[in-house]
This record gives structure tokens, sequence and C-alpha cells, in this order.
């Protein structure tokens, strides 16, 4: 797609954002072609719509307008396709966005070191783009963040930047994601869409826009409602993992394995939902959403306990999963200090190359700290990309998965149950295994070799 030929976005004399509500979109920018911003682009690209995908990163412009992915779950195939029908064309310019007639914001929201909400990439991409805002534009955040976000931090920016007013002489509007990578029944296009504007005829055309892509929008009152909508599903994930944690622990005490309660009582057929237990939270949302909540509710007041403990349990798991590593180890008389130890899995879930906020890689810092000597495979991760928590695992590579490769180490971890994994031949020739996703459950194992975790 040449940006040059796109269709420009006409300023509005009456400045009455509902009268164009239900006029249909031809383009869209979307900033951040990442886990979230490339589906979404691909989504809209099939549908028809031209898509301006944005980046500051060269490199993954470069592979985009190469038609090549880098994404796992996501198809070469796919953007090449997008390409040739010239639906899909990425680049770094911002000023790109000024001749589109819908901007989408989709980039990272993590936490600091305080576990406070780090809105910089929002609010630096707000600042890239409010100088080329036009007239009647639709502007829509979709990165996760707390109620007030939109309105109170972004809002505030794309004005001053602009000169126009949001609401009247442009549309500003919050839709939270909703990907779950990995899943193959998960489809973008699927997804209902939950939609907030900082007005009705602004929540109004943010439905038109998604709705050209998307089989079910959901429109809300506000802005506020949707960013608290996205908090409360994963405010939800995060509690109920935290308790099924808890309950592992407490039933290992018990001698009762966890995962056949779990099989047990996911037969009833009314009032549970299963959860599973880890070695901690991974992902982009669960570890980090809650907090976000936190956060904003002290300045109302108001104090978050079962959000605040459920995090509390969830980020004590991997110094739990270190506890039982070290008690496998003390069974064949060995010390963790000197031994040597593959982490399997570095993705945060089965079958995917998402590595955002893994427990993996904090493990990993836990067996060094011990002195202990530690690789790991994954089938999804040959090479350890560069991480903002953890550089200096960057580069690092994966073994092959060999029988002489797997009896050379005193324990291994399974902390990501990648279903590519042939978990018999690690049965066959691993001495010591620590599980932590029940992924070794229908597997023949020697008396001693296998400790839950």
């Amino acid at each position: 797609m040449n940006v040059s030929n796109l269709k420009p976005v006409a300023p509005s004399e009456n400045h009455d954002v509902q009268v164009e509500s239900e006029a249909a979109f031809s383009n869209v920018s979307i900033i951040g072609m990442g886990y979230v911003g490339l589906p979404l682009a691909l989504q809209f690209a099939r549908a028809g719509l031209h898509v301006n995908g944005v980046d500051i990163d060269d490199e993954k412009v470069t592979h985009l307008n190469k038609g090549e992915s880098y994404i796992k779950h996501i198809a070469s195939a796919s953007l090449q396709e997008q390409i040739e029908s010239k639906h899909f064309e990425a680049t770094t310019d911002f000023a790109s966005i000024g001749q589109t007639e819908a901007v989408i914001i989709c980039v990272p929201t993590p936490l600091n070191k305080n576990h406070e909400p780090d809105l910089t990439y929002v609010l630096a991409t707000g600042r890239a783009i409010a100088p080329h805002i036009r007239a009647g534009q639709l502007i829509v955040l979709e990165s996760t963040t707390y109620p007030g976000t939109t309105e109170d931090e972004l809002r505030p920016i794309l004005e001053e930047g602009s000169g126009l007013v949001a609401g009247r002489d442009f549309c500003l509007a919050f839709s939270p994601e909703r990907e779950d990578p990995g899943n193959p029944q998960s489809q973008v296009g699927r997804i209902p869409k939950v939609i907030g504007g900082i007005t009705q005829g602004c929540t109004q055309r943010a439905c038109t826009l998604y709705g050209a892509a998307i089989e079910k929008t959901v429109p809300v009152s506000s802005c506020r409602v949707a960013e608290a909508t996205k908090l409360l599903e994963n405010i939800f994930r995060s509690v109920n993992i935290a308790l099924v944690n808890e309950l592992k622990v407490v039933y290992e005490a018990m001698g009762i394995d966890i995962w056949e309660v779990i099989d047990a009582a996911k037969t009833k057929p009314f009032g549970f939902m299963p959860f599973y237990p880890g070695p901690g939270l991974g992902g982009h949302c669960i570890p980090i959403d809650p907090y976000y909540l936190s956060w904003k509710a002290r300045e109302y007041n108001q104090f978050t306990r079962f959000i605040s403990l459920a995090g509390e349990t969830n980020t004590q798991m991997p110094r739990y999963v270190m506890q039982r590593c070290m008690e496998a180890l003390n069974s064949r008389r060995k010390s963790i200090a000197g031994s040597k130890v593959l982490v399997l899995g570095l993705a945060y879930k089965p079958n995917v190359d998402d590595m955002r906020e893994s427990p993996s890689l904090e493990l990993m810092d836990h067996f060094r700290d011990h002195g202990a000597e530690v690789s790991f495979y994954d089938p999804h991760i040959p090479v350890v990309p560069k991480t903002r928590e953890h550089p200096e695992y960057t580069g690092w590579k994966s073994i092959e998965w060999t029988e002489d490769n797997l009896r050379g180490f005193d324990l291994v971890l399974i902390a990501t149950n990648h279903h590519s994994v042939d978990y018999q031949e690690l049965a066959n020739w691993a001495d010591l295994i620590v599980d932590t996703r029940n992924a070794m459950h229908g597997s023949s194992i020697k008396e001693g070799q296998l400790f839950k975790s």
C-alpha cells in the first residue's frame, strides 16, 4: 500500500462527530506491530481496508514489507497475501497516519521496577502522532491500562499537539485487545470487541470501524468502562490462578495431587470453572494488569486486598518451584550448587514463541544465583531475543533434543508444556524431572524420578 494514494480525511465544518458515524472506513493506521497490532492489522486487511502498519523498529518493518512474519502463530503466507493485494504496508514514518481515516494504538504498557504503571510508550506515541492528526479522524487506544488513561493522559497530549478538540474535531475511544496467542480456536474477527468513546458519537464511530472487520462490537458508556472491563477480565484470572497455586502447595503437603482434584471438580456442569497452577504468571496481561487497578485505586483511597494477595501468591511461585527442585536434588544426595539444570520451555504458555513476563527467566536467575549450571530447551524459541527485564540472556541458544544431551542433566524442570515435546522420551532419558505443568501425566515414570510442583 502506498499511503500517498490513500484518501485524505476531510475536516468537518459542523464539528458534529455523530453526523458521520455510519460512514464506512477505507483505511486505518495501526501503531505497534507486535502480538496485538499485527494480527489486528491482518484482520482489517482481510476485510478489505488499506492498513498502514507503523512501528519504531526498522528491522520489524523490513521483515513485514518482505512478507516475513516474526510471530510464530502468524503465517508469513497470510502477510504476503495482504501485501500482494495492496492492503498492507509497514513503515516507521509516523507522519503517514495523517493520510488515514483512523489510528489504532497497540503499544506496550509494562510496569516499572516499583510495580507501578509505565505509560511511556502510550504517551510517546501520542506525542508522535499528535502533529499529524486530521479533523474527522478516529483515534483508538487498545493498550491495557487503568481507567482514565484515554481521557486524562492521552487526550491532553493529542489535543495540545494537534490543536484540535477530541469529541468535536476528532474522535477518541478505547477498545481493549483480547488476543489469545497459541489458541487455534481464537480468531481476531470472532472475538467480541468492547468499545467506549469519550462521547456517544466517538463510540459509534469506533463501532463502525471495528464492525468492518470484527463480527460483534460491544459498545459501552465510556472509555473508563472499557478500560475497567479489560482489567476485570484479567484480574478474574489472576485471582483464580492464585487460588489454585495456593491450593497446590496446601494439597502437596497433604499428599494430594492438585491436578487430579481439578480434573474431578471440572466434571461439575455448573458453578465451577477450572484454573490451573504453574511456576508463576507470564504474558503481558495477567502479571501486569491487576497492578494497574491497584495503583489507580489508591488515588481514590480504595485498597484492593484480593488483587494484592493474588499478586503476592503468584509472584512467590518461582520460589516454591525452586524449593521443590532442591528437594528433588536432595533425594539424589546432590546440591543445587554445581548441578546441571535444564529448563524446558521459555515461552509463558504452550505452543507459542512469546516470552513476555515468562517465569522461566526468573527461574533461570534463581538457579544461577544458587550456583547451578543452566541451559534451556524450547522448540519455539531457538535463540533468546532481547527482553526488557533479562537482557543478559540475549542470544542464548536452545540445546538440541537428543538422548545424550538429556542424560547429561542432573535435573529437568518443565516450565512450559509445549505439545510438540515427546514427554515419554524425556521420561526415558532424564534422571530427575520437576513438572510444574502436569506434562508428564500419562508417561511411564520410574519410581522417584518425578516431582510435581
